[in-house]
């Protein structure tokens, strides 16, 4: 795996320690190319960065070293922790997003994704379940990676999480007590910005960051039993 240093101004000069590192996390650009990525992730204006950019061919780029901060995860929370930029791992994929064209990720793409968070995983002792995306942390104003992003294929390469059909159990409840434990759900994998005990208007962006990742094909917003089935599967299941 061959990365090519790239550096960037924009990160904090403190230095963490290994063990401060606990999380990945995946974004796009959602820029209109490499180029214009770069631009912006070099310029001392807009003031953002990332640790490794991955371009649509599968280079790899570094452009902030791991033990310094990035400006990448933005007002944010996992589980613990909050504003991650100081416990993470950032890290770009060159992909225009839902704004201007949002595209496939390529095979070379997603191979050199999987090299490089094999050896961040093992390098930090990260767990599979905080490998996240952008939109898991930051669900009320972000998409990225988005419904495209093949997490099924990280996890069939021990990277992050997922689910298994054959594992479900059914089982009937009324609206509410779905609706209910759903959120209880999310809550146990990892996700914030909501209360399990009042629902909000915003919740809807909650469920559609969930279905996003694990229920791609049908982004709706609605908690539907095979939503409500995945969640209650991975809050049992996973380790965190």
């Amino acid at each position: 795996m061959i990365i090519k240093p790239l550096n960037s101004p924009n990160f904090s000069i403190k230095t963490r320690v290994n063990k401060d590192i606990k999380l990945i996390v995946l974004h796009y650009t959602g820029m209109q190319s490499k180029i214009e990525s770069v631009k912006r992730l070099l310029s001392t204006k807009h003031k953002v960065s990332c640790h490794y950019l991955i371009d649509r061919k599968g280079q790899i780029l570094k452009m902030v070293e791991d033990n310094k901060v990035a400006w990448h995860a933005g007002k944010s929370k996992w589980k613990k922790f909050i504003n991650l930029n100081k416990n993470s791992i950032g890290i770009e994929i060159v992909n225009k997003g839902h704004e201007l064209g949002y595209e496939k990720f390529t095979f070379q793409q997603i191979n050199s994704l999987i090299q490089i968070c094999k050896n961040l995983k093992k390098k930090y002792k990260i767990k599979n379940s905080n490998i996240v995306g952008h939109s898991d942390i930051a669900p009320l104003r972000k998409k990225d990676p988005g419904e495209k992003f093949p997490w099924n294929k990280l996890y069939r390469n021990n990277i992050g999480i997922w689910y298994k059909k054959s594992k479900f159990k059914s089982k009937s409840f009324d609206d509410n007590k779905l609706e209910k434990l759903f959120f209880k759900n999310l809550f146990r994998i990892g996700y914030r910005y909501f209360s399990k005990k009042r629902r909000s208007k915003n919740d809807i962006f909650l469920i559609k960051a969930f279905q996003r990742r694990f229920l791609p094909q049908n982004v709706t917003g609605k908690i539907d039993q095979k939503t409500f089935n995945i969640s209650h599967f991975l809050a049992n299941h996973i380790k965190n």
